[in-house]
């Protein structure tokens, strides 16, 4: 049995990029919303602060922004580790075994009590962005990220002319997929308000149903019509 578009495999497609990217808004939102106002899914605004921290002799704080930066570093080095080890097994990709640590952390943080620090709420979720974002890397051969949306709203709009002007078909696919990426995103970040304001700490188990519907398609390719496969490494790794 094969499926469409036997030139990539499943974990390189657009429907697991755009559910991934979807829970990455789903888990900014829940991190600004419940657990202490600040965003988990990427760094970049954490090291102007760290270096505003430092630049104003700080300590506490640069002590602190250490936390949130050294745990998206290891999940981006364990990640890459992971992959290797678990390509051996051939039993389940790595990408697939990512998205299961996934549900169960999201578990586990749901269980937390709200009187439970935001730190470990906003770690653990550093360090699983970090891992989705450098295992997941190209959407059918187009290099993307699933945590963040600022390049995507670059190439959107960046294609969106080429494609208009120069009536380019190409950068017409671009900018629809990229623009597909920024509504996933979005959608995930009212989801997540929405279920915040009705559930509280309690509303990330939203993100269930979407990664393990992920974590299914992607084990059933694993077993299945991909099996042979195990040992073919996704583009841009």
């Amino acid at each position: 049995m094969q499926k469409e578009n036997p030139l990539f495999l499943e974990c390189e497609k657009h429907w697991l990029f755009w559910t991934l990217t979807f829970v990455g808004g789903f888990y900014g939102a829940y991190t600004y919303t419940v657990r202490g106002g600040v965003f988990c899914n990427a760094q970049t605004a954490n090291i102007v602060l760290l270096g505003m921290a430092i630049g104003t002799h700080d300590l506490m704080k640069t002590l602190y922004l250490c936390i949130p930066i050294s745990a998206y570093f290891l999940g981006t080095i364990l990640s890459e580790i992971f992959a290797k080890k678990i390509k051996k097994l051939h039993f389940l990709r790595w990408d697939t075994i990512m998205i299961g640590i996934e549900i169960v952390a999201v578990i586990i943080l749901g269980l937390l009590p709200k009187s439970a620090p935001d730190q470990i709420c906003q770690v653990t979720l550093n360090f699983l962005c970090a891992m989705q974002f450098n295992t997941f890397r190209q959407n059918e051969g187009v290099p993307m990220a699933t945590t963040f949306v600022t390049n995507h709203i670059r190439q959107t709009g960046s294609n969106l002319v080429k494609s208009i002007r120069d009536h380019d078909k190409a950068a017409s696919r671009r900018w629809k997929n990229h623009g597909m990426m920024l509504v996933m995103f979005l959608g995930g970040a009212i989801l997540s308000a929405f279920l915040c304001a009705y559930l509280n700490v309690k509303s990330i188990f939203g993100a269930l149903p979407i990664l393990l519907f992920a974590f299914i398609r992607l084990a059933i390719a694993d077993r299945t019509y991909e099996k042979d496969l195990l040992k073919k490494v996704p583009r841009g790794h």
